[in-house]
């Protein structure tokens, strides 16, 4: 891991404790993105011109986030897109505040308005715009907003990330014997098998997803070529 920031010791802080979510990203960004500044989040006055365009209160925890980072493009929209203050909006079923579309509209996440109230509330999300129901995808907000920074963090230059589709059972045993798997709660929550796992090892962060696919950063050029050999397949960038 780099000097002074371990990702795995920063990923379990930061599922335990909302404070140290955030102290996570702003780790994660300084030594595997660019540092934060003071410009990366949204004003307050933008968060109080949503609330009071949407008529309600936003959780605590999505104000922390986007008063943070929520301006930080790539690291909240490098594929899918985390919405800004202007854009959050109740969906058509009007149960659901919406905070992040999927690149092609093919899915959503937000909070239930039910669940407002809560600090750190759960996040939903929908896989089409056309109806479908709202299930369940992590229990905090904050723990959702981890995995949202490392998600969009997998879009880096192709020299840094790669991706391997029909990952067979020997590759996924490779991964499991050689990297460390970060104590992420099974998701989405909703899922009855299937889902996603995260890996780490010195300089990489890998994301295996419903044993099929296995998608790659790492902070340095040469960690993305020993990944390869330590984990030989048909990789895209390669």
């Amino acid at each position: 891991m780099t000097q002074g920031f371990d990702l795995v010791e920063g990923v379990a802080a930061g599922l335990e404790d909302r404070a140290e979510a955030w102290w996570f990203v702003e780790d994660f960004a300084r030594h595997w993105v660019a540092p934060l500044t003071d410009t990366d989040g949204w004003s307050e006055a933008d968060l109080v011109a949503a609330e009071q365009r949407l008529g309600l209160r936003l959780p605590a925890a999505l104000r922390e986030a986007y008063g943070l980072f929520g301006r930080r493009r790539d690291l909240t929209a490098s594929h899918d897109v985390l919405l800004c203050p202007a854009d959050l909006h109740v969906d058509d079923l009007g149960v659901a505040l919406v905070f992040r579309h999927e690149n092609q509209g093919a899915a959503a996440w937000g909070v239930l308005l039910t669940e407002l109230h809560r600090p750190d509330p759960a996040v939903v999300v929908r896989m089409d715009a056309t109806g479908a129901p709202w299930q369940g995808w992590l229990d905090r907000l904050s723990v959702a907003f981890v995995e949202l920074v490392l998600s969009e963090s997998l879009h880096a230059p192709a020299d840094r990330s790669d991706f391997l589709d029909a990952l067979d059972e020997k590759a996924l045993r490779l991964v499991e014997e050689q990297y460390v798997q970060l104590p992420f709660p099974a998701y989405p929550t909703s899922a009855v098998t299937g889902g996603s796992r995260w890996f780490a090892g010195a300089d990489v962060l890998l994301r295996e997803d419903d044993g099929a696919v296995l998608l790659v950063r790492t902070r340095t050029v040469p960690a993305l070529d020993e990944l390869r050999a330590a984990v030989p397949g048909d990789w895209l960038n390669a």
